[in-house]
């Protein structure tokens, strides 16, 4: 199946996970997860229109956000370790993975010397997996309460990742769960502007994820495929 093709695939998917929960195509944003991919494809995905590209290392992004700089939005959606954070910060425009102060520290230090402000959505360990990074659910609240002081930057939502289920809706208490949790954090009223973004659902669960509110849904295989790419 051609890159043309599995997009106009996924578009119908989303579109019926759309009507199933009453919500419009344009409340969820698709980022295409070029990580096993080459530059080539990447830039082939910008072509068909695809303007949120989602990567997990720096190394691994570097020649993709060199040539598409300025076509599309770039978010970092791995684990991200506080000496890498110079590398990213002013580079990304989303950071998904804020799990820790002394993340959060680093964000703040350098988007201070880049005189920038960094949208960054909390990562949320919701599973409870051992194997997952993110924050504990009850510890939200007094995280978001601690980023008050950081100027530089903006919590506009939460991420998280559900375990790999052979079958999909299995994963639904999951998304549910992260979606009352974002519902009720705003009640609170913990920041400055209400936190808006939902990052859940991947190739396996992205319309289970769309039902339950996904604002953006990560898609690498089921979207560019994934390529035998050499080092660099």
């Amino acid at each position: 199946m051609t890159l043309r093709n599995r997009l106009h695939d996924v578009e119908a998917r989303l579109e019926q996970a759309c009507l199933r929960s009453g919500r419009q195509r344009g409340d969820v944003r698709i980022i295409a997860v070029t990580k096993y991919v080459s530059v080539a494809t990447a830039e082939a995905a910008v072509r068909e229109g695809i303007t949120h590209i989602g990567e997990n290392r720096w190394p691994d992004a570097k020649a993709k956000w060199d040539a598409l700089q300025g076509q599309a939005l770039f978010h970092y959606i791995g684990s991200l370790q506080t000496n890498k954070v110079k590398d990213v910060v002013g580079k990304f425009d989303y950071i998904h993975s804020l799990d820790r102060m002394s993340l959060a520290e680093a964000i703040q230090g350098r988007a201070e010397k880049l005189d920038i402000q960094v949208p960054c959505l909390l990562q949320v360990n919701v599973s409870g997996e051992e194997s997952k990074h993110g924050l504990a659910p009850e510890q939200v609240r007094s995280f978001l309460a601690d980023l008050r002081k950081m100027n530089r930057i903006r919590p506009i939502g939460l991420m998280t990742m559900a375990p790999y289920e052979s079958e999909p809706h299995a994963t639904r208490p999951v998304f549910r769960a992260l979606r009352a949790l974002r519902d009720e954090l705003n009640c609170m009223e913990l920041t400055d502007e209400p936190i808006t973004e939902l990052s859940m659902g991947m190739s396996n669960d992205f319309e289970i994820a769309v039902e339950e509110g996904a604002t953006m849904v990560r898609l690498g295989t089921v979207l560019v495929g994934k390529e035998e790419i050499g080092e660099g």
